[in-house]
């Protein structure tokens, strides 16, 4: 118990530094004066500076030093994009998790079938959704479920506010680094929070679709930790677990995996043992 809670005040002091470091695109420490943050537009219809969130992307200039905002017009943009490692500061912002999505279909390889991938440091979003459209519609595509990922987050210090991740198997991979997502809805039935991120989860909807699994229970995580000393795991502080079907609230991907669930609501959907361990017994 004692190492669970070490690992959440550590985890807790990390993101205040996020948090701290988030405001500087609001104020300047020195002058108190709102700074502003430079934007590039994007909208379908031709009115921004680019129709597709890949090209405003690519127009971030490398190894940036200065956030730079896209604002992304409501609307379904049909496009895999990805934050390469060498652009940082970005921040995505759309109108609405409901208004502005990202949607693209595709499976298997899970490091290429991703609609967003961002490699990145320093890199934020809110208000829009991330689709991985393979599995859909549920039941009725036709298709056998296959891992197919609507987004991966491997930089460090990367922060989502009010975005939404949906698939049905291995719809968020938190790969690596330091994440924090707040208020965000994140759907799937499979291993669909996985990975070896250090990250908190904040308030977030956790939509489960295990329905879809005829009669097979599902699982929220699968994370990977690997070894006794890695810092790395998932905390969710004051979320909501819900859906349809039934599903563990995870299996360890890796020996060490390292999950939390604090002061959350989880409703009759989750099966009494809570845990499935999968192949690794040896640390549960």
């Amino acid at each position: 118990m004692l190492s669970y809670r070490l690992f959440i005040y550590v985890l807790a002091a990390v993101f205040l530094v996020l948090a701290s470091g988030n405001a500087a695109l609001r104020r300047n420490p020195r002058t108190s004066k709102v700074m502003i943050c430079p934007s590039i537009f994007v909208d379908p219809s031709g009115k921004g500076n680019f129709t597709t969130i890949q090209a405003a992307i690519n127009s971030v200039p490398s190894y940036n030093k200065r956030w730079i905002c896209i604002r992304i017009k409501s609307g379904v943009y049909r496009e895999q994009i990805t934050i390469p490692f060498d652009k940082p500061f970005i921040y995505l912002k759309g109108e609405g998790k409901r208004k502005t999505s990202v949607v693209w279909d595709a499976h298997d390889s899970i490091a290429t079938s991703a609609t967003f991938t961002s490699q990145a440091d320093n890199i934020m979003a809110k208000s829009l959704t991330f689709i991985n459209s393979h599995n859909y519609p549920l039941n009725g595509s036709g298709k056998p479920m296959r891992p197919a990922v609507a987004a991966m987050i491997e930089g460090d210090k990367s922060a989502f506010f009010r975005c939404g991740f949906i698939g049905l198997q291995d719809t968020l991979w938190d790969a690596s680094g330091r994440h924090y997502f707040k208020l965000c809805t994140i759907q799937g039935a499979v291993d669909f929070i996985f990975g070896s991120g250090q990250s908190l989860y904040e308030r977030c909807s956790i939509s489960v679709v295990a329905g879809a699994l005829n009669g097979v229970a599902g699982y929220i995580t699968a994370q990977g930790r690997s070894e006794a000393n890695e810092t790395n795991g998932f905390v969710f502080k004051e979320c909501n677990i819900f859906g349809n079907g039934k599903t563990f609230l995870g299996r360890p991907w890796r020996d060490y995996a390292r999950v939390l669930f604090y002061n959350s609501s989880m409703s009759d959907i989750v099966v009494p043992q809570g845990w499935d361990p999968w192949f690794s017994t040896a640390h549960l």
